[in-house]
């Protein structure tokens, strides 16, 4: 299997309110980069989106290394939340629905083509690549903002 590096990051303006996140890829020293937006969305649903568009990318089955500084994306993967959320009908243990469902069961299924391992890192801590991934979001709904200023002037 090709071994992947990706980071990425959600951000939102408001929250809920409008959103964009990012996305860095690298393999063999070749960076492939990713973002979007959402006009109204959530940091939550921004973090899965990023990692769920960056795997999407992903042309083949991948050793992938994901690197995140949202610890609801981790935690909700890594300690089997997610998944237990599934075996649940998406309730939390709590017998609550569980929040962004649709986005979980997508990485859940990514998850099962790919071998991933979650990495979480504090953001805004200078790590490169999260910094990057930061811009990229911030960057998404800020262009969006102006487009949406300049339309309705």
């Amino acid at each position: 299997m090709k071994k992947v590096e990706i980071y990425t990051d959600g951000a939102c303006s408001g929250n809920p309110g409008a959103g964009g996140w990012g996305a860095v890829l690298i393999y063999r020293g070749h960076r492939k980069e990713l973002s979007g937006y959402d006009p109204e969305t959530t940091n939550n649903r921004m973090e899965l989106t990023a990692v769920i568009s960056a795997l999407g990318a992903l042309k083949e089955p991948c050793d992938v290394t994901l690197t995140t500084d949202s610890k609801y994306v981790c935690d909700g993967i890594e300690k089997g939340w997610a998944r237990s959320w599934r075996a649940r009908g998406w309730k939390k243990s709590d017998n609550k629905p569980a929040l962004n469902s649709d986005l979980w069961q997508q990485l859940l299924d990514l998850s099962e083509i790919h071998r991933v391992r979650f990495v979480w890192i504090k953001g805004h801590a200078g790590h490169p690549e999260n910094e990057r991934c930061d811009s990229l979001a911030v960057a998404e709904y800020m262009n969006h903002r102006q487009e949406f200023t300049t339309e309705n002037e």
